[in-house]
């Protein structure tokens, strides 16, 4: 249409800014140092994510480390993967308390949030499969908004009705994620509509895999899932939806307005969804590369990539190198090493051993193409759990929902914190607008 691609053009000149202009006057670029540090723009209690040791000054890159409330996140997997239990459930509690359980706590805890697991009445049906969607992750979303209007304290802010809507939420995401899937492959597929009620005497990660799949998954299956809900619940305040959540809930709006947001954050192409990019990446190396274990062959694709010459032609190794992690993601070392077990099960060692050989060579690729000041990378999170999620057969378009079914549990507790902290402000950063003065014209001149 005429009208629009004219409207579109003049809005994207309008748009235009110097980047000289972002270096004249100190604008850190999102909220970016010029070393790739995030801005400090506030305090919590709650993640934190080592990748670096400052020294006067200087980044030194070191083994990534990541912290929910103090604990370092690796010894709580061991804690529950070493007594063969799943772990979310005690993971949500301690972001929410700041505190581990004891039995008779985690019981009661996991008890409520399967009672809370259950939709309102009519819900399933007109906010999920009549009110059609074609994507999981805006059906999420509205959902969520939806459930504003069954709340009849949406508005309460106090700290008992808080935790009651953060526990609700965290118990919801997959029956609505799962409702949602099916939902959207019956009205867009012509698939089977299959609604299974969620089960009481499930983790809630095997209650997800029950409403996928039904009674088709394996122990490690389930075990996997619950890992990466775990990896995935909290990552700091300054990810970008986390960061979203804070922003919107330092207005003082309610949970839900907030939850929302952070969702619209994560379904954006930059945030969550990487695995996506890593899985079809890794489909064409597959394809284009003859012999999966020679180091050569596998380098010069690599190169290839860097040099835009092969792919998306983007210039990206996806699911190599983070923001904050340098030396490993931690959460990319707990999923290897599952995801190892799960490939042996799986018959598919010979791309685990491609994924690893790749997660060896590319940082040595990306040296020597950028030189001597290249930035040190690693294999991040998101270079295994497409492979793991794959090998679960669990849908592409629920990759990102998963991400969410984990990451509401870290948005909660980072909520909670922002509208109840003493020292507590609403997050206005400033603008400064650079556009030259313009001498107002009556229509008839124009």
């Amino acid at each position: 249409m005429v009208l629009l691609e004219n409207l579109a053009k003049l809005a994207v000149q309008s748009c235009e800014i110097e980047k000289e202009l972002f270096d004249q006057y100190g604008v850190k670029r999102g909220l970016r140092n010029a070393d790739f540090s995030g801005v400090l723009v506030g305090l919590t209690h709650i993640g934190n994510v080592v990748g670096y040791d400052n020294v006067d000054g200087n980044l030194i890159p070191r083994e990534g480390e990541l912290y929910y409330r103090g604990y370092e996140l690796k010894d709580l997997a061991k804690g529950f993967l070493s007594t063969g239990r799943h772990g979310f459930e005690e993971t949500a509690y301690l972001l929410l308390t700041g505190q581990l359980p004891n039995q008779t706590e985690l019981t009661d805890f996991t008890e409520y949030l399967a009672e809370q697991s259950e939709l309102p009445p009519f819900f399933s049906k007109n906010m999920i499969l009549s009110l059609r969607g074609r994507d999981v992750m805006n059906m999420l979303a509205r959902s969520v908004l939806g459930l504003y209007a069954a709340d009849e304290d949406a508005e309460d802010f106090s700290h008992e009705n808080l935790m009651k809507q953060a526990i609700s939420l965290i118990a919801k995401f997959p029956v609505i994620v799962a409702y949602a899937y099916y939902g959207m492959r019956h009205s867009f597929q012509r698939k089977s509509l299959i609604i299974r009620h969620p089960q009481k005497d499930l983790s809630l990660a095997e209650n997800f895999l029950y409403m996928l799949k039904g009674n088709d998954y394996t122990k490690l299956e389930a075990d996997l899932l619950d890992l990466s809900l775990v990896i995935h619940a909290e990552h700091g305040g300054g990810n970008n939806s986390t960061f979203t959540t804070r922003v919107v809930s330092s207005a003082q709006t309610d949970t839900y307005s907030a939850i929302a947001a952070a969702l619209g954050s994560l379904k954006g192409g930059l945030h969550g969804g990487a695995n996506l990019k890593v899985i079809d990446m890794m489909k064409n190396i597959k394809q284009n590369v003859k012999d999966w274990t020679n180091k050569k062959e596998v380098s010069d694709y690599l190169l290839k990539l860097l040099n835009k010459q092969a792919f998306d032609h983007t210039g990206k190794i996806y699911g190599i190198g983070h923001a904050i992690y340098t030396l490993s993601d931690p959460r990319a070392v707990l999923l290897k090493e599952k995801a190892r077990e799960l490939a042996e099960e799986k018959g598919r060692m010979d791309e685990f051993n491609l994924y690893a050989l790749i997660e060896e060579l590319a940082p040595e690729v990306f040296y020597q193409f950028k030189g001597e000041n290249a930035k040190i990378i690693c294999a991040n999170v998101d270079f295994y759990s497409g492979f793991v999620y794959e090998c679960i057969k669990i849908p592409k378009e629920i990759y990102t929902p998963i991400f969410a079914v984990a990451r509401i549990a870290g948005w909660a507790a980072h909520r909670i914190e922002e509208v109840t902290f003493s020292s507590r402000r609403i997050i206005r950063p400033a603008y400064k607008c650079v556009i030259d003065r313009s001498t107002y014209l009556p229509l008839e001149s124009r």
